[in-house]
């Protein structure tokens, strides 16, 4: 296996820079193994799914993790917060800019002088840093005041909407980053699904570092991935089991699913590395937005359904199907022949 093995031409005019309105006209790719994939429209999984599936959802929410701070001695500061290492989340592991600068027990502060973090040790995947939330107030409470959105740096438009980097049924504030594939649905669309025979159930994984982590070794397997937190509520592999078809909406819910089964524990957190080959437990059908070259993501829907993957992105790129967080999305059946 090689890192070149997952790697395509992405033209910059295709990357989305804006969700498109409303959440489920987005385009939708539908493969099912043939030689042709079908063109639809995320409204259309009312007809493509059915009685006895069930559709499972990643609920974490995003919350205002990027702070852009000012050094006292001056200069500009940025703080990624990534995971809470304590309960109160005061204390985080977090990408911090300049990290080479940056020294221990430094504090930032904003643009008003308020001091808001200060800088500690090196934090837990070692290219990270342990920073802690200065002040009085409830941690969450400073961020929704001073923080921002986390959009990836290929977004360079303005959000004017920050409800639009947050799923519909997004419930406990943890991640730094928005599991994306869910951005398409809508409580109708939800609603009309469940009226099909659709059951839907929630998990969560909190979206940590290695959504920004690149690829770098030339065997990717050799890449080291980085721990997220799950959680897979008692009852729902019961559910997966009982379904006709386990539809999982984004990768982060693929990775929450086969984590509970693989590691036998249904809350933790997870190094669960899929690429090829991997034994599937739960999951025969997902939904997932189209991903940047060269990563651990594309390497999940290689191990899915196989060397076809690079197929159905040229035929999106040929269509002009829009890419990446904000983009459309495919709908995958592994078990397509």
């Amino acid at each position: 296996m090689r890192l070149d093995d997952f790697d395509y031409c992405l033209p910059g005019e295709l990357i989305a820079q804006v969700p498109i309105e409303p959440r489920d006209s987005a385009r939708l790719l539908v493969d099912r193994g043939s030689a042709a994939p079908e063109h639809h429209h995320v409204s259309d999984l009312v007809e493509l799914l059915g009685d006895g599936d069930l559709l499972v959802v990643n609920d974490s929410k995003v919350i205002p993790a990027r702070l852009r701070l000012q050094r006292i001695s001056g200069g500009a500061a940025e703080v990624l917060l990534l995971d809470p290492i304590d309960h109160h989340r005061r204390r985080w592991d977090a990408l911090v800019r300049p990290a080479r600068k940056l020294r221990r027990g430094e504090r930032l502060v904003t643009d008003a002088g308020v001091e808001l973090v200060e800088i500690h040790e090196r934090g837990i995947a070692g290219d990270t840093m342990t920073v802690e939330i200065l002040g009085d107030a409830d941690p969450l409470d400073l961020l929704a005041t001073h923080g921002e959105m986390p959009l990836p740096p290929y977004i360079t438009a303005r959000l004017e909407r920050g409800d639009r980097y947050q799923t519909v049924y997004a419930a406990e504030p943890a991640s730094s980053a928005a599991p994306t594939a869910g951005l398409h649905f809508t409580p109708e669309l939800l609603d009309r699904l469940r009226a099909r025979g659709v059951d839907v159930a929630t998990v969560e994984l909190v979206v940590g570092l290695d959504t920004f982590k690149p690829v770098t070794e030339a065997d990717p397997r050799q890449h080291l991935i980085h721990s997220e937190r799950y959680r897979v509520p008692a009852g729902v592999l019961e559910r997966c089991t009982a379904a006709r078809r386990v539809v999982a909406v984004g990768t982060t819910s693929v990775r929450a699913l086969e984590s509970a089964v693989t590691l036998g524990e249904g809350d933790g957190r997870t190094r669960l590395f899929i690429h090829r080959p991997y034994q599937w437990q739960v999951v025969d059908l997902l939904m997932t937005n189209f991903h940047m070259p060269r990563t651990t993501l594309l390497m999940m829907i290689d191990a899915f359904v196989g060397e076809r993957w690079s197929r159905l992105y040229g035929t999106a790129i040929a269509e002009q199907y829009r890419f990446l967080s904000f983009g459309d999305a495919m709908l995958l059946d592994r078990r397509a022949t």
